[in-house]
């Protein structure tokens, strides 16, 4: 072996290792804070809470009351409705951010001249990076007022405006500039002999994009579903501005109070100790369980779509 082979071999796997032990750093991270979060959520299932009582898992899974903050009961604490509700609003805002992103995505992909894509591609990176809580206070100072307009127009009763319509506005702003950014690279990396095929076929521009590109991006559509609907779960800030913060549920109408996981976690981060503080981390296992089955969910049906149209 020559000795720019042998030296070129030992970058090689100087570069292997290295990039091992990055992916085995953020695994760590990832391994970390699950296993903190579990040891402090469990604490209240698994001690007395000075004097408090352990509280029930089972009530804590499937009550659809919470009452921390204003009594320190153990049977307090029901996160039941939580879940539903933090479920029902992220599916709402997804089913209005998904075709608002994939449109602007498709506009700016294959319609759209190129100076004017530019331009929108630029508003679309500096909406991904806009802090959460500029959408809040956005929602708290734009969006309720209409939205409580809306409700006395309709005849519904409305506190402020806040509740789960004004939630699902918010999110659905937050989560259309991330569908839109890698739904339009999903696009945008399309073959153009598939396209040109279809046009050679008698397909019209606008049967082309919808019936050949879209299809053909569909994994890149499905994963910023993925990410988008992980950030609307997610989010803790924005939705606490709006939402009203309900102690029962779950509630459905548009113009309802209303609550989610993380909502519900920052109202008690007041505290600093005792069980209104741990069971919080509890509320974070809860998520992390249900972020984890949405996403392996999505997964599923990301692969189902792909094979019946492989």
């Amino acid at each position: 072996m020559s000795a720019t082979k042998y030296t070129l071999s030992k970058v090689d796997t100087l570069t292997e290792k290295s990039l091992s032990l990055f992916a085995v750093f953020s695994a760590s991270m990832i391994i970390l804070i699950s296993f903190f979060i579990t040891v402090r959520g469990i604490m209240p299932f698994i001690t007395d809470n000075n004097g408090l009582r352990r509280v029930n898992i089972l009530r804590f899974l499937t009550s659809n009351v919470w009452l921390a903050g204003e009594t320190f009961v153990s049977t307090a604490y029901g996160a039941g409705f939580l879940v539903i509700q933090t479920l029902y609003i992220a599916f709402l805002a997804l089913l209005v951010a998904f075709p608002i992103g994939v449109l602007t995505a498709l506009f700016i992909a294959k319609i759209a001249p190129t100076s004017i894509a530019n331009i929108l591609r630029t508003i679309i990176e500096l909406l991904t990076s806009v802090p959460s809580i500029v959408f809040g206070l956005v929602g708290a100072g734009l969006i309720l007022p209409y939205v409580y307009q809306a409700a006395r127009a309709f005849g519904f009763q409305s506190s402020g405006g806040s509740g789960t319509l004004s939630v699902v506005i918010v999110l659905a702003l937050m989560s259309i500039p991330t569908i839109t950014a890698i739904s339009e690279v999903a696009i945008r990396s399309v073959d153009e002999s598939l396209e040109q095929a279809a046009l050679a076929l008698g397909a019209t521009n606008t049967q082309t994009r919808f019936s050949v590109t879209l299809l053909a991006a569909k994994n890149g559509l499905f994963s910023s579903t993925i990410l988008a609907i992980g950030r609307a779960l997610g989010e803790a800030t924005a939705v606490s501005l709006v939402a009203g913060n309900a102690r029962s549920g779950p509630n459905f109408g548009l113009f309802d109070i209303t609550s989610t996981i993380t909502s519900t976690m920052l109202q008690g981060m007041k505290e600093t100790s005792g069980v209104d503080y741990d069971i919080r981390f509890s509320l974070g296992i809860l998520l992390m369980v249900v972020i984890l089955l949405t996403n392996l969910s999505l997964n599923f049906v990301k692969k189902k779509v792909g094979n019946i149209h492989e």
